[in-house]
């Protein structure tokens, strides 16, 4: 049943396209605000480089966000979801490097989530400037984009069901703004040619910078595929149809704009607001708020799901995720919206201007391109794409891509270091949090289960042992069924023994398919040692003690169980006896022999810790029933002690 609602939400239908409007192309939609401003950079009109830079616009579009991500890139959908983890999800196995351009890729698009908001309220705000220069427009920036991160927790449900409309609305405006004004100079249709980007790109003297600021037309291309889960790919192909025709309209109508004004000054004006007729720019700057507004709810929305997945994939701490509202999808990080509004606010009190962020703006997702990019080519490998054409794809993107990261390091002092800066951080951090996971992973030790199987047995019955709880729950990392921690048998038999009616192993493995959530129940002692693996997938919430004790209510209802607590007055009265979960937390205790990346990996991973949930709070369990024991992994063993012992005399 719950395929069958998962498929028809994607079915190509008018609710559909309308959906794609409001989340997928709110940030490629809201580029005509900036774009061209960002070209010409306050300088003179160039008559030479009008066509030219139209040109470059119109086949980036093309090139990079039609056929690459809309044509291509849409084809690796993991069970309907996408996004550089669903992706990454799906190629992992082939070779371990991979994480490093998922993490690169994850990293800078949550810079691109800090930015966004900033660019594109403060671009439309700008327009105020047309008629009333005095405004002070930082201030309200900082309002808006305020209330914005502050309404987060609510959930956006309600306010999710006009951005739709609203971005019907914002592209049929742009649209026919931008056709009317092409009757003022028809040929700008030239640029469709593209022997006006190749010769501008080889001739113009700024030809690295203007490679950065055209760049800027693509930025969304990135949410058409992280946000594929929301509509699928067929929505998201026939509504972009719809979408670059109204993109080209008005780039090409701001582009007959500056032919009216070849060898002027630029100065502070916008060929976006200068298109308008003069008594619409006031309807036209609340209609680019509001497009701003949501393009920006749908970069936060699309970072809060990124953070999920990246917890449930182990490159980013356990944080607490909550869910506002019933709407599939709609979740709340408290933590990443924190994060993301320091970071936007950050780049306010830096920047202050449109004008001053785009260096800063084009570099994140650039990183993050390359890296799909170097992460499509394994997926083409897996489906068994032709080499050839693997090879092509490859050269052809990877070029036009570093000849765009070219461009955008050039803007490196102007701005990009800001976003080299916090997409690095953010980098570090889940970088580390990966990192420290396998180093503590390559000290745990395990033992063949089987061999304990009688000591389990007999030690459930002991009755000179008091009872620890009458059904004891530990979770395992082993992935085999026929293996155990060392540390869980020392937990069990050594460290005070643990007498229980039945001991539980419970198992969780992260699925590549994203909605995956099966189990599978194995009797290794029958009714005396149960294993329980869950298979969920990576977008899928770890509840495992509501999960654990659907689990246990399933075999209950099937008799392959007997909860009744042993006690005489409970079993009397047919009473479930306690569960109890033991959480071993796992720590090194000593860090001499680790090489020393490997120490300062830990050593930022014991600053996340901090930040980061408790273990049983991060798998969901009540606290109330959950016994913690922190066991060291790398512990000294008496044979490492040199100890020597001298010959003792009495005292008469």
């Amino acid at each position: 049943m719950k395929t069958h609602k998962h498929h028809d939400a994607h079915k190509l239908s008018f609710a559909g396209l309308l959906i794609s409007l409001g989340i997928i192309f709110g940030d490629i939609g809201t580029s005509p605000l900036y774009v061209i401003k960002a070209i010409f950079n306050k300088g003179t009109i160039q008559e030479d480089l009008i066509l030219g830079s139209l040109s470059c616009v119109f086949w980036t579009l093309t090139l990079q966000t039609t056929i690459k991500y809309v044509w291509i890139t849409l084809n690796a959908d993991n069970k309907g979801e996408g996004g550089i983890l669903s992706l990454y999800s799906l190629v992992r196995k082939k070779a371990k490097w991979l994480i490093i351009p998922a993490i690169i890729g994850a990293s800078t698009l949550l810079a691109d989530g800090m930015i966004t908001p900033a660019i594109t309220i403060s671009s439309a705000i700008e327009g105020l400037a047309i008629r009333h220069p005095q405004v002070p427009t930082v201030p309200i920036v900082v309002i808006i984009i305020s209330i914005l991160f502050v309404i987060q927790r609510f959930g956006t449900s309600i306010v999710g069901r006009i951005f739709g409309p609203m971005m019907f609305i914002w592209f049929s405006t742009i649209g026919i703004l931008g056709a009317l004004y092409i009757k003022h100079a028809p040929e700008v249709f030239y640029a469709i040619n593209p022997y006006y980007a190749i010769s501008t790109i080889i001739n113009h003297p700024n030809a690295l910078f203007l490679i950065g600021a055209i760049f800027l037309c693509t930025t969304g291309a990135e949410a058409l595929y992280s946000d594929m889960g929301h509509c699928g790919k067929s929505n998201i192909r026939v509504s972009w149809l719809f979408v670059k025709t109204t993109l080209v309209l008005n780039y090409f109508g701001q582009g007959a704009w500056l032919l009216q004004h070849a060898g002027t000054q630029m100065g502070e004006k916008n060929p976006f607001y200068a298109i308008m007729p003069e008594g619409f720019v006031v309807y036209g700057i609340a209609i680019a708020t509001m497009a701003a507004v949501i393009a920006s709810q749908a970069m936060i929305s699309g970072s809060f799901t990124l953070i999920s997945e990246a917890v449930r994939l182990n490159i980013w701490p356990k944080v607490s995720i909550r869910y506002p509202s019933d709407q599939k999808g709609q979740l709340y990080v408290p933590s990443i919206n924190l994060i993301l509004y320091i970071g936007c606010m950050l780049i306010i009190a830096v920047f202050r201007e449109s004008s001053n962020m785009e260096a800063a703006y084009g570099l994140a997702i650039n990183l993050t391109f390359i890296t799909t990019t170097i992460l499509m080519c394994v997926f083409l490998a897996r489906v068994h794409i032709p080499k050839i054409w693997i090879v092509i794809f490859a050269i052809f993107y990877l070029t036009i891509e570093v000849s765009f990261l070219a461009g955008n390091l050039v803007k490196l002092t102007h701005g990009g270091w800001l976003t080299l800066l916090l997409a690095t951080t953010l980098f570090i951090a889940m970088f580390s949090w990966y990192g420290a996971r396998k180093i503590k992973n390559s000290f745990v030790r395990f033992n063949n289960i089987r061999d304990y199987y009688s000591i389990i047995s007999e030690l459930s019955e002991d009755k000179s042992v008091p009872l620890f709880a009458s059904h004891l729950v530990y979770l395992t990392s082993a992935n085999n069924k026929n293996e155990i921690e060392s540390k869980i048998i020392y937990s069990i038999i050594n460290k005070k023994p643990k007498r229980a009616d039945v001991y539980w192993l419970v198992h969780v493995d992260v699925m590549d398919n994203p909605h995956t959530r099966e189990f599978v129940v194995e009797q290794l002692i029958p009714k005396k040692l149960i294993r329980i693996d869950f298979k969920l997938g990576f977008r899928e919430e770890q509840r495992i003690s509501l999960l654990f004790r659907k689990v246990v209510e399933d075999m209950v209802e099937k008799g392959e169980i007997d909860i009744t607590s042993n006690y005489d007055t409970l079993k009397k009265h047919h009473i479930a006896g306690d569960f109890n979960f033991v959480v071993l937390e796992k720590i090194i205790a000593k860090t001499h022999e680790l090489k020393w990346h490997e120490k300062i990996i830990l050593e930022i991973y014991k600053i996340l810790k901090r930040f980061s949930l408790s273990e049983e709070k991060g798998f969901g369990l009540d606290s109330s029933f959950v016994t913690l024991e922190r066991v060291p992994l790398n512990i000294l063993t008496t044979k490492e002690v040199k100890l020597k012992r001298l010959s003792g005399s009495c005292d008469a």
